[in-house]
């Protein structure tokens, strides 16, 4: 059986009218891990969540969920997988309870073997599980489609920007019971829009833009790609320009006494930086540094890859 939990290869997207949505792409998500699938809208993101719940027809490639072909066996493909949906789509006549119950029905989950409980306890919403769910808040709502995705115990499971308008205490909570998930070796895919949720969740994270995946590593490595950096610098007098030197990137003076100075980290150190400003015959009152994150990647990378997008458009008659 193989490593990953989901397996891509080859996968384009034509849609009707001739817009390409997806690439020919190449993917693969490991058992076990938090994955995280990032990028702009209108990247491919929802294109390839659609594909594989069997919203959304593929024109090529070959695509296996727990080692089954969504083709071949799309049975046991889609009985792998609990998606929860960006939109928040369910019936508001019934209740929680009646809705993990009829969402287990349909998978073929007996009745005694049913976690219509277990779910609710975990999700935080036993005490409104006999309320209608019209009348429950945003939040309850998302993590009641969480609960419905996971009626049929999937091994993967994919998270559409869960955690979008929700609020902080709630976001914590989802996350804990995501975590728990994990824990007990449910696969979980997410796509989020909340850059540091990513960084700080996931174990390994993919960037597609424009139909294709640009970048596909371990969050750490990712995040190690970024090569500014920038220092903030309290000097002991007040200066009226900022001072320059060769290994400044950029530098800007905030207040009279405050210097932001950004470098390259793969070209100099911050030790150079530092010794550069007192070659100017200041004094060092105070030092930070800003290291950086996740989005300093994304924005790099996407920027590129437009830039790249937007000249092979422009040499072979493309927009």
């Amino acid at each position: 059986m193989s490593d990953a939990a989901i397996s891509i290869r080859g996968l384009s997207k034509v849609y009707k009218g001739g817009k390409q949505a997806l690439f020919d792409v190449d993917l693969d998500i490991p058992r076990g891990q938090i994955f995280g699938l990032l990028g702009p809208n209108g990247a491919g993101k929802s294109t390839t969540i659609n594909i594989l719940s069997g919203m959304v027809n593929k024109t090529a490639g070959h695509v296996d969920i727990w080692g089954f072909d969504i083709d071949k066996d799309p049975r046991n493909a889609k009985a792998s997988i609990g998606i929860v949906p960006q939109e928040i789509v369910f019936d508001p006549f019934f209740t929680p309870r009646e809705t993990l119950e009829n969402q287990a029905g349909f998978y073929g989950v007996p009745k005694h073997k049913r976690l219509t409980e277990e779910l609710l306890r975990a999700v935080h919403l036993l005490d409104k599980a006999d309320a209608y769910a019209r009348s429950l808040s945003g939040g309850m709502k998302r993590r009641l489609l969480v609960a419905k995705a996971m009626v049929h115990s999937p091994p993967v499971l994919i998270l559409d920007e869960p955690t979008a308008g929700v609020d902080v205490e709630l976001r914590q909570q989802l996350w804990e019971y995501v975590r728990e998930l994990n824990d007990g070796g449910v696969t979980v895919v997410l796509t989020t829009h909340y850059l540091e949720e990513a960084e700080e969740l996931c174990d390994r994270i993919a960037i597609i833009n424009h139909g294709r995946v640009i970048a596909n590593q371990p969050t750490r490595e990712l995040v190690g790609m970024a090569q500014e950096k920038a220092v903030s610098v309290t000097v002991d007098r007040d200066l009226v320009t900022p001072p320059e030197a060769v290994c400044f990137d950029k530098v800007e003076l905030k207040g009279s006494r405050t210097l932001v100075i950004t470098y390259a980290k793969d070209k100099v150190n911050a030790g150079e930086v530092l010794a550069a400003v007192q070659r100017e015959g200041l004094g060092i009152v105070d030092v930070s540094t800003q290291e950086a994150d996740l989005e300093d990647v994304f924005l790099n990378l996407t920027r590129q890859n437009n830039a790249a997008s937007t000249v092979l458009g422009a040499g072979d008659g493309r927009l």
